[in-house]
């Protein structure tokens, strides 16, 4: 369809699901309306993702002891996943920095040895969702690689960067914990997943 001028009406233009009858400028608003609209709900979500995966960080830092006293769960890697699924890369980077940043300010941990070696994990393991993402893979295995790459992240850290060579010993149990709590987070992301509706912009 198509139009003489700006002023001519529009016998039928077809957009997603509806009909639209008017003029090229009411067109022209309707359509930055909808666009505003679809704006404001992405960066409410991504909002809510961001401070859901700092409460989470927060709680099992302060109330989930860590398996073998230095080991945990990622809860917060859930936030991760959802928002990598449903809105995109960039939204799942601002999730990730959100959730250290603001979750190690709140605990008073922030550019300590705690904050530091909690960046490293979330760094390695959001390479590695951005690399999951380009070749498609499984929200499942996504979490399960994205799971083994903050382990590895963190123990790496700590071996080289705070010269604790001996730590290196506990990489292999570190990674087989990573096996099952990546396949949890990603069970609960699955579920999250399927109750909400994508935003993501098609690449």
């Amino acid at each position: 369809m198509g139009w003489a001028d700006e002023n001519s009406i529009i016998p039928i233009t077809c957009l997603p699901n509806e009909v639209f009858i008017g003029s090229a400028n009411l067109l022209s608003e309707y359509l930055g309306c909808e666009m505003s609209i679809s704006n404001t709900k992405r960066f409410t979500v991504l909002a809510l993702l961001a401070a859901i995966a700092i409460t989470l960080n927060i709680l099992e830092t302060t109330m989930i002891p860590p398996l073998m006293g230095v080991f945990r769960i990622g809860l917060a890697n859930i936030m991760a996943l959802v928002a990598l699924r449903m809105l995109g890369v960039k939204e799942m980077l601002i999730v990730n920095a959100m959730r250290v940043l603001i979750g190690n300010l709140l605990t008073g941990t922030i550019f300590g040895s705690v904050f530091w070696i909690s960046l490293s994990g979330v760094v390695l393991s959001s390479l590695i969702l951005i690399l999951m993402d380009l070749l498609k893979s499984s929200l499942m295995f996504t979490s399960v690689m994205s799971s083994i790459g903050h382990s590895l992240g963190q123990v790496l850290v700590v071996t080289f960067f705070y010269m604790q060579p001996a730590f290196i010993v506990v990489l292999p149990y570190f990674l087989l914990l990573s096996i099952p709590t990546g396949l949890l987070t990603g069970f609960v992301a699955t579920i999250a997943i399927q109750r909400v509706k994508p935003l993501r912009k098609q690449d």
